[in-house]
């Protein structure tokens, strides 16, 4: 029996219906942008596995780095005691986030990230006496999975089985082009009401939503209301940090600093689940309190674990190099070329880039469902010729690792333009 049938006897896949999915694809092997499967088939990541592994899959450095930790200290809990690799980490990453950021909490994955941020939210104003419940989002968002991110997603068939059992998030339009007077409009009359807490967005991209990108001009703007009216700002940065968008994070385009940053996936350059979510001090100052009860009572069991630190002191390490910073570079440069080889295709309506993320709508004569019939077929084309892109309904997406080589992108490249030839 073939470890893809073995798979099916007992695993539950993610945003997986199984009773219509085709069998699990079963990888036995990476290495650099490349995967491969039981049968010996070569894949390319082009996604790095949803957006988690920009330095390739078993990088020597990070693999080395979490060996030494391993022989050192696996794990030790995070209440009431520190260790080594999570003060190194804090003082590197604080030197790299806007400067206002300035205290870490630790847990486990990008949904966790931005649940903490929108419970400190909540409770800094509860904190405070003052009621402050509800939170602003924008359309078609997508900031996770555990109950708080969902509420602050917008992409329905997500959240509907539970949309009467979260907190009341209120949603405002993506400032692109042609909306940014309804978006700032819309939050000047929400935030003027004192009832939110918190606006949260994924910066400059909606990756979930398709790539959708606007400028960092309007975020700027709607920012800046928020400080005015006292509604902190949350950027969720689990998609967008850490190189992705051609700066270390999203948010350095910004003149307005957010209030909390959420980190996670490429965090620990895919080798381990860790997530950070970062604050200002004024934030954890309040929280700061002879009463006990004012403390942020929120924990993770691996919390800060020094395996994952390491991952991602080494992660950090191999971003901040030449290498790695001529790789980013070499990717946009390459995704703006085949732009102008494809955009004017009659299949296409629109291409984007930002840093290494390149997005292409298709045209459709129907509004084209996220898990849909399109969405599918081109899925399974490129599988068939070894390309691992998963479309969003009629978006297709490249979001590579950064040591994807020029060959290796060509070949995703000419895969998309032959997918065009087949819808």
């Amino acid at each position: 029996m073939s470890l893809s049938e073995r798979d099916q006897k007992h695993n539950w896949h993610p945003y997986t219906q199984h009773k219509t999915a085709q069998a699990h694809i079963a990888i036995t092997k990476g290495q650099g942008a490349l995967l491969w499967d039981e049968e010996g088939k070569e894949y390319i990541d082009a996604i790095a596995s949803w957006w988690v592994n920009p330095f390739g899959h078993s990088n020597p450095i990070i693999a080395d780095a979490i060996y030494k930790q391993l022989t050192t200290l696996e794990h030790v809990l995070f209440g009431g005691f520190t260790h080594e690799p999570a003060v190194l980490l804090s003082e590197k990453l604080t030197a790299i986030l806007p400067e206002n950021q300035q205290k870490l909490f630790y847990s486990d994955n990008g949904s966790t990230a931005v649940e903490i941020a929108i419970k400190v939210a909540m409770q800094f104003f509860y904190n405070n006496g003052i009621k402050k419940t509800k939170i602003i989002a924008f359309e078609n968002a997508f900031h996770g999975d555990t109950f708080g991110a969902m509420a602050a997603s917008g992409i329905s068939f997500f959240v509907e089985a539970f949309k009467d059992s979260m907190i009341e998030v209120v949603r405002i339009p993506v400032p692109t082009a042609g909306n940014e007077k309804q978006s700032i409009e819309t939050l000047e009359n929400l935030v003027a009401t004192k009832e939110y807490a918190a606006f949260i967005f994924e910066p400059l991209v909606q990756g979930a939503a398709g790539m959708v990108m606007y400028e960092a001009s309007e975020l700027d703007k709607l920012i800046s209301i928020c400080k005015k009216h006292q509604v902190f700002t949350i950027a969720d940065e689990v998609m967008t940090g850490f190189g992705k968008t051609g700066r270390n994070f999203a948010s350095n385009y910004l003149q307005e600093s957010p209030d909390m940053m959420c980190l996670s996936k490429a965090l620990t350059g895919g080798a381990i689940p860790m997530a950070i979510t970062s604050f200002t001090q004024e934030i954890f100052d309040g929280f700061y309190d002879e009463d006990v009860n004012k403390a942020l009572f929120h924990g993770h069991t691996f919390t800060a674990n020094p395996t994952g630190c390491a991952a991602a002191l080494a992660s950090l390490k191999l971003l901040e190099t030449d290498e790695m910073q001529h790789n980013i570079a070499r990717i946009n440069k390459s995704h703006l070329s085949f732009i102008n080889r494809v955009e004017s295709h009659p299949k296409v309506v629109t291409t984007r880039v930002l840093g290494v993320i390149f997005a292409l709508e298709i045209k459709t004569e129907s509004a084209a469902s996220y898990y849909g019939s399109l969405r599918n077929k081109l899925y399974n084309f490129f599988i068939e010729n070894g390309i691992i892109l998963r479309p969003v309904g009629n978006i297709i997406y490249i979001l590579p690792p950064y040591v994807i080589t020029d060959a290796q992108l060509q070949k995703v490249y000419d895969a998309v333009e032959n997918a065009l030839e087949i819808v």
